[in-house]
């Protein structure tokens, strides 16, 4: 090529994660996945970098300890599941779901069974509350950790 032109570039591969759970074995010592984090942390990093429209609104709302300074964790891992959104010091969790929970209903109350086993409370929004209705999920949220 002549100088001056776009020289090519080596493409990393990329990985995507289409469903969770994702069943696949881990390599010995954590390898492999990174900073030596577990799958349900690099789930988490990647989700982070994916809001969805309703997640973003709640997240400006929840951030910055802007709720009486309680602070908030979006796309946290706990266990082997991952939150849209926790409090660790009253324990409380917030899912946002969309359409697509209503065929997982089975595998959201087996999730949140163990998260209540583990202490946690959960409460879920739908994408559509938290879209036309923000400041009433960001209160009922505030009356839960009040409460905790």
């Amino acid at each position: 090529m002549e100088s001056g032109q776009d020289t090519p570039r080596t493409l990393k591969p990329q990985y995507y994660l289409v469903y969770w759970p994702v069943y696949c074995p881990l390599p010995p010592c954590g390898g492999g996945l990174g900073r030596g984090a577990s799958l349900s942390t690099e789930i988490a990093r990647r989700l982070r970098g994916n809001p969805t429209e309703a997640e973003k609104r709640l997240w400006s709302r929840l951030r910055r300890r802007q709720l009486d300074g309680f602070y908030i964790r979006r796309q946290a891992a706990i266990g082997k599941y991952v939150v849209d959104f926790v409090c660790f010091e009253p324990k409380l969790v917030v899912e946002v779901d969309g359409g697509q929970h209503l065929e997982l209903a089975a595998r959201d109350a087996q999730r949140t069974a163990w998260l209540e086993t583990q202490g946690y409370q959960v409460i879920r929004f739908w994408n559509n509350d938290v879209l036309e209705n923000t400041d009433g999920v960001v209160e009922t949220i505030l009356e839960n950790l009040r409460r905790r």
